[in-house]
This record gives structure tokens, C-alpha cells and sequence, in this order.
């Protein structure tokens, strides 16, 4: 019989939350101080201090479950968007320029949006369960910040390159990606005080403290 988990269902929940606000704050382009990048970048960081959590705690396995719901969730919120873009506005409703402009998606942009999570996530879920064996569970620190190391700046290049390659300039593009990359992997350092106290809070009530020894890390894996 599988373990029944307390907290996992909430932790998913704000994991997919996450990330779908992402995706629509991303339409806009800001200034933050040094950096620039999409509006989603505020609070998609977030949705890695999720997966680190849960894959530190429940390990690879139930990570990827919450992983692919967020793809599906995410995938669906695109579908379901275009839809409505692409269907006849109403004759008193004269916002359709407004709609198609902030959630008008593309299939561009849907699809660097998908690859970039999904590669990005389960790069820094596996980095991070590979990490914690190599560690013998000490150091939690090097974990939670080397697998966003990784985890963001293939996310970061893959939506920046997929979703705006050809449409803006190259020096744009190297300056989204070095401030998106950046900015995230900032947000995971100052967190990480935080994360520290989430994940030994749950170790406890959940009596969990999972190693991915004999794990199949295939994203794929049903099992």
C-alpha cells in the first residue's frame, strides 16, 4: 500500500499555480533594476523552490507526477486560450485586440513554453535526487542551488531561443536570457533559508526523508 502524504497535495497545488500565472505575466516584457525579462520571472522561481521541496522530500518519483500535471494543466490553459481567442467576438464586446495582445498565445510561444518547463524541471529534479545520494543527504544547500543552477539555465535558453529566435535582436535575446538566468538563480540563494525550513518542517511530519537509490529516472516512467 502507498504512503499517504499530508502536505503533497497542497505543495502540487501551488506548484501548478505557479506556473500558470507564470505563463500569462510572461506576455510582458519589464525592467527590474539591472534586469530585464518577462513578467513571469517574478514568480516562476518559485515553482523550482516547489520541486526542490518535493523531490527532497517524496523524491524523483512523486516529483514527477506534479511535474507532469503542471505540463498537462499548462498545456490545456494554452489550448483553451487559443480557442477562445480564435472564436467570433460578441458584437458588444470590443476588447478582442486587448484579449489577443495578453493572452492571444501562439503556438510559438506555447511550444517554448512547454519545452523549456519541461526540460528545465525534470533537469533539476534528477540533478537534485543524483545530488542528494552523492551527498548522503548533508549539504542541502549545494543541492537546492546546483540543481537550479542547471534547472534554470536550460529553461531560460530554450523559451528565450524557441519563443523569440528571428523575432528580436540577438543582443535581446543574450540580455533576456542572462537576466532571466540570473534573476532566478538569485531568488533560489535568497530563498534558500526558507526552503531550508519548509523541507525539514515536512521531513518531520511526513516521516519522509526519501533517497532515489534504485529510482528509474526516465521522465517517461510510468512506475
Amino acid at each position: 500500500m502507498e504512503k499517504s502524504y499530508k502536505y503533497l497535495t497542497a505543495l502540487s497545488v501551488f506548484f501548478v499555480s505557479v506556473l500558470l500565472i507564470s505563463n500569462i505575466a510572461s506576455t510582458k516584457i519589464v525592467d527590474f533594476g539591472w534586469f530585464t525579462f518577462d513578467g513571469g520571472t517574478l514568480l516562476f522561481p518559485l515553482s523550482y523552490i516547489f520541486g526542490d521541496i518535493m523531490t527532497e522530500v517524496y523524491g524523483y518519483k512523486k516529483a514527477r507526477d506534479v511535474i507532469w500535471l503542471g505540463f498537462i494543466s499548462a498545456l490545456v490553459m494554452s489550448i483553451v486560450f487559443m480557442i477562445v481567442g480564435a472564436l467570433p467576438p460578441a458584437a458588444d464586446w470590443g476588447n478582442q485586440a486587448a484579449y489577443d495582445a495578453i493572452l492571444g498565445l501562439t503556438p510559438r510561444i506555447v511550444l517554448a513554453s512547454l519545452c523549456a518547463y519541461f526540460c528545465g524541471s525534470f533537469s533539476n529534479s534528477f540533478i537534485l535526487a543524483k545530488m542528494k545520494i552523492f551527498t548522503k543527504g548533508k549539504l542541502l544547500w549545494t543541492r537546492t542551488i546546483g540543481s537550479t543552477v542547471v534547472g534554470e539555465l536550460v529553461d531560460s535558453t530554450l523559451f528565450i531561443l524557441i519563443a523569440f529566435w528571428g523575432v528580436l535582436p540577438g543582443v535581446l535575446l543574450v540580455t533576456l536570457i542572462v537576466s532571466n538566468y540570473i534573476f532566478k538563480t538569485l531568488v533560489e540563494v535568497l530563498f534558500t533559508p526558507l526552503t531550508y525550513k519548509v523541507i525539514t518542517f515536512l521531513k518531520k511530519k511526513e516521516q519522509e526523508d526519501y533517497y532515489d537509490t534504485a529510482t528509474n529516472f526516465n521522465p517517461f516512467a510510468v512506475k
